[in-house]
């Protein structure tokens, strides 16, 4: 038996770091959304008692590194289950691009061997399994718009933004989130208003979410990378109505509201950045 999962990619609307924990971790505060764009997973049962990967992208590790194959073992560790699977990863996420890629092709793996074995496992009960894999997996396992707090783990659902649309653009570097967090002075930041964008979802209010986007790790980033402050350069120049870098990025995006304007800021962009997206807002 075989079966398909959509794996979709999150965007963050805002993004705070309060304090380093005593466990190593940050204690974060981030406003997500899924977006459609989408990674597709295939499961299929194998009669051995193994996990293949199986993907044609070179940069999607075919063994325990793989966050769906962790999500897997970890199913059958603590399910102590028999059973193989091979989890085929069609890529349309870009890799580490700080749109959650692995951990959402985590959750979906980990959402679709629950139907596929059977397991009669709630979404909470995945979740909490999801956050030891990941600190942005819970959040892929629900999906939708969400606060996470804690180190990720914790989520408080909300409603979906207004339906927008949503340019993505990556250069063609990766970011390790570690450096990032490593370069980031908690003590020297300037935090987005949290409370003002959940306000914005509660009320809808599509300019109040363009004016509260936020994430203190993009100054990082944008030090460290050049070419990830002239893509947002380049973004507000060609009139987006809001910019923002997602995640640890070194992904960037813009939300428009109005379809004529988008085909200007994706020509604009495509002339010098090779991953470039213009997708909907998911959000629920």
């Amino acid at each position: 038996m075989r079966l398909l999962v959509k794996a979709p990619a999150k965007i963050n609307l805002s993004l705070d770091v309060l304090h380093k924990r005593p466990d190593g971790f940050h204690e974060v505060e981030m406003i997500m959304t899924t977006i459609d764009l989408a990674d597709r997973i295939e499961l299929t049962n194998l009669s051995d008692d193994t996990i293949n990967i199986l993907s044609h992208n070179r940069f999607v590790p075919d063994d325990g590194r793989n966050l769906a194959y962790q999500a897997a073992q970890l199913l059958k560790d603590r399910l102590d289950i028999k059973k193989g699977v091979a989890i085929s990863i069609d890529k349309v996420i870009p890799v580490a691009a700080g749109l959650a890629g692995g951990s959402s092709d985590a959750a979906a793996t980990l959402k679709g061997l629950n139907r596929l074995w059977d397991l009669g496992l709630s979404l909470d009960e995945l979740a909490e399994l999801g956050s030891e894999i990941g600190s942005d997996v819970s959040f892929c396992v629900y999906g939708g718009t969400a606060l996470a707090t804690g180190r990720g783990e914790k989520i408080e659902h909300l409603p979906a933004p207004p339906n927008c649309w949503v340019i993505l653009a990556k250069p063609t570097i990766g970011v390790s989130t570690a450096d990032v967090y490593r370069n980031l002075d908690v003590s020297n930041i300037q935090h987005p208003n949290t409370e003002a964008m959940i306000s914005a979802l509660n009320r809808s209010s599509y300019s109040d979410i363009c004016a509260n986007l936020g994430n203190v790790l993009e100054s990082v980033t944008l030090d460290m990378y050049p070419e990830v402050a002239q893509i947002k350069d380049q973004m507000e120049r060609f009139g987006a109505d809001a910019v923002l870098m997602s995640g640890s990025g070194p992904t960037v995006y813009g939300l428009v509201q109005y379809e004529s304007r988008l085909h200007r800021i994706y020509n604009g962009l495509r002339g010098f950045c090779d991953q470039v997206f213009a997708v909907r807002m998911l959000g629920e």
